[in-house]
């Protein structure tokens, strides 16, 4: 074996240590590529999925496939072999992918829960903060951002070496240098605890968010005022996102946190106390994030299962009973509700064209977190209760509205 000057270390482990490895590097590489590449599938097929939002959950799906095409077969042969066999120029490489690729699927998430926020917490400003092009713009700067850190190491600032069980590599977070010590700093920070308490706050705003409106519901009954309704369109989903959003926190702390604790450790200087099973064990778990973010993100969204059961033929069974679109209903009440009050008076119809125009707004605004993440399983049902809510005000306004020409009909006799 070609050892390179001296880049390539030989570990004293057990043969089965390295082919536990190798199985579930199999297992992670098949199912991330396979779940990744259905959710791009999905979203190649139906141009309904083709929405704003969901641009962000393609950027994830797209750099969790390459992380799990790029790093599982090359990790599985290597396991195999019980060596590093691609040498250094190909470790090299393979650190840098797994880099790029690994930061973007976790500032991708970050990109994530900050539109979310936006949309949840204020919907009203959403219209003007968000569009297919500033989409864009944030995903790109997501992957530059990546980019940068990944490429740091190639430019001097640390180095890619093997790892562990020497049949993978990353950066140089073992040797006590200024370059590697204050590169894993910065990672550690950047990368994984900054991005962690801005999701944090991001989810926890948003489920006080959704609290405080629910309140507002109960407390003001039939008597809803305009932010109350817009708010309305998220009450049926509250406990749903609050599952999502602690999934989410739960599966970036497990997949990457004991990566960085053993990177710490030795930034700290306990190097010597980390054997090559601690340093592999963290860096097959964090190569795992690459499978969950399919089920999170998309698995669960019902026209993602509806496209993938209508086009895999043996994903048949994810199909379900198909539900009206929410705001086509809204929209039909609003027209049989406009047609009914046009009868009343043109007094009543020009009030009734204000309220109306709010309330387009306000589907429109929640029409665009409900292509989120969030499942839209209980959409017919919200858009039911949004709708008879619209109605008592209707209603209420039609009659207010005969009694003051009563009056004044009363008053000319």
């Amino acid at each position: 074996m070609d050892t390179e000057h001296g880049f390539y270390r030989q570990v004293d482990v057990e043969d089965h240590a390295h082919y536990i490895v190798a199985f579930f590097v199999l297992v992670i590489g098949t199912v991330g590529v396979t779940g990744n590449a259905l959710v791009i599938y999905a979203f190649y097929c139906n141009k309904k999925l083709r929405t704003r939002p969901n641009f962000f959950i393609m950027s994830l799906a797209v750099s969790d496939f390459l992380m799990a095409i790029t790093q599982s077969p090359i990790f599985f042969v290597n396991s195999l072999y019980k060596q590093w066999i691609f040498g250094e120029t190909g470790c090299k490489m393979y650190a840098f992918c797994g880099a790029l690729f690994g930061i973007t699927s976790m500032i991708n998430l970050l990109a994530i829960s900050v539109d979310r926020y936006i949309v949840i917490t204020r919907p009203l400003q959403a219209i003007q903060w968000t569009s297919k092009k500033r989409t864009c713009l944030v995903i790109a700067l997501v992957w530059l951002y990546s980019l940068a850190w990944s490429l740091a190491p190639l430019l001097g600032w640390s180095s890619y070496i093997p790892e562990g069980l020497m049949t993978s590599c990353t950066w140089d977070y073992v040797t006590s240098t200024p370059a590697n010590k204050s590169y894993t700093l910065m990672l550690c920070c950047f990368v994984f605890f900054i991005p962690l308490g801005i999701i944090s706050y991001c989810y926890l705003c948003m489920f006080l968010a959704i609290r405080h409106a629910s309140r507002d519901v109960e407390k003001f009954g039939s008597q809803v005022r305009k932010s109350t309704l817009i708010q309305q369109q998220s009450i049926r989903n509250e406990w749903k996102l609050a599952k999502i959003a602690f999934v989410v926190i739960i599966v970036f702390v497990l997949s990457w946190s004991p990566y960085a604790c053993v990177t710490l450790i030795a930034w700290a200087g306990y190097a010597s106390i980390l054997n090559p099973y601690s340093k592999a064990v963290p860096a097959v778990i964090a190569k795992a994030s690459a499978i969950y973010n399919p089920f999170i993100y998309a698995m669960i969204h019902s026209k993602y299962r509806d496209t993938l059961a209508e086009n895999v033929p043996c994903l048949h069974f994810l199909a379900q009973v198909p539900s009206r679109d929410c705001i086509t209903v809204s929209h039909s009440e609003s027209s049989f509700t406009e047609s009914g009050l046009s009868r009343q008076s043109s007094v009543s119809k020009t009030k009734f064209h204000r309220v109306s125009s709010m309330s387009t707004t306000d589907t429109h605004i929640w029409s665009d977190v409900e292509l989120g993440p969030i499942d839209q399983s209980h959409c017919l049902k919200s858009s039911y209760s949004l709708g008879a809510l619209r109605n008592k005000e209707y209603r209420s306004l039609a009659k207010q509205t005969t009694d003051k020409e009563n009056q004044r009909q009363e008053q000319v006799r």
